[in-house]
């Protein structure tokens, strides 16, 4: 199993961000990757040059992030 560390270890350059939206897209979205096993990269549309926060898939669902929103099913 994944831990923080391990996760801001993987490479994400070639990652795919998608967005889900609650509502329309006007001011921005949440973006989600799938990074690898056990492994997502969660952005912010408004802030490219951020640094995207890494979660494992546990943290994810802890948060009540599905990647089924975001059209993900990994």
């Amino acid at each position: 199993m994944l831990d923080g560390s391990d996760l801001y270890a993987l490479d994400i350059s070639g990652a795919s961000f998608v967005k889900a939206c609650g509502g329309p897209c006007t001011e921005g979205c949440v973006t989600l990757a799938w990074i690898g096993e056990d492994a997502w990269a969660l952005g912010d549309s408004k802030q490219p040059d951020a640094q995207p926060l890494r979660f494992t898939t546990a943290e994810l669902d802890a948060a009540g992030v599905d990647p089924v929103r975001f059209g993900l099913n990994v």
